[in-house]
């Protein structure tokens, strides 16, 4: 920077100084060699910083991306989970309102049957009472009295 500097101030000096002499002049091509030189050091090391830094990024986002790849396997495993989980659940649900249905209707035939017989046989009762009830007059009347005739 130093040597920029001094290569834009050194020509305003010399053209203000009229003893510019051939040594001067060759002076000055040697420093502008050694300037051009020092630039294209300069630049050389600027590109090998960025290439260096490029690879440093590129590494970096492969990581980055190999880690996200893990995750997402991750999270692809936990929803084969849940899905399991409640699959398994819900099955499990359904087994037990099947059994809870058919142990119902299982449990509750017999009483059905049981009572379709009572009521048969109540039937036969009421018709034989008010056959009865034809011959005899005091059952007649206690019929009538609670509705039955």
């Amino acid at each position: 920077m130093l040597i920029l500097i001094m290569s834009c101030i050194l020509p305003v000096t010399v053209a203000a100084n009229s003893s510019f002499t051939q040594s001067d002049r060759d002076r000055l091509i040697r420093l502008e060699t050694k300037v051009d030189e020092g630039m294209k050091a300069t630049n050389q090391r600027i590109d090998d910083l960025k290439s260096e830094m490029n690879k440093r990024f590129e590494l970096m986002q492969d990581d980055i991306n190999r880690r996200f790849e893990q995750v997402d396997k991750r999270f692809d495993q936990m929803y084969t989970l849940i899905l399991w989980g409640f699959g398994i659940l819900l099955g499990g649900m359904g087994l037990l309102m099947g059994f809870v249905l058919w142990d119902r209707r299982s449990s509750l035939a017999p009483a059905i049957r049981k009572t379709k017989e009572i009521e048969e046989r109540a039937e036969l009762l009421e018709k034989a009472i008010k056959e009865a009830a034809i011959d005899n007059p005091g059952l007649k009347e206690a019929l009538k009295h609670f509705g039955l005739l």
